[in-house]
């Protein structure tokens, strides 16, 4: 009887598409619109000496919510 590698090369395939993806996005990234159109409760940027941090205040604040929720939930 054969072993069944479908998964792993469902796996590499995956892996390949996210590296090639990882390679080209500074080349897509430059015609991208600019992030500071994007209203700062979405995206909000930090630069310093070209150093980029993005983060969305939103979607930490649903994090520490559900987080919390979970917390709660167990008691």
């Amino acid at each position: 009887m054969e072993p069944n590698y479908q998964s792993f090369t469902i796996l590499g395939l995956i892996l390949i598409v996210s590296g090639l993806l990882l390679v080209l996005l500074p080349f897509l990234a430059r015609y991208l619109p600019s992030l500071d159109q994007v209203p700062w409760f979405l995206i909000w940027v930090y630069r310093r000496d070209g150093f980029y941090f993005v983060t969305s205040p939103l979607l930490i604040l649903l994090s520490l919510l559900s987080l919390i929720a979970q917390l709660y939930g167990r008691r």
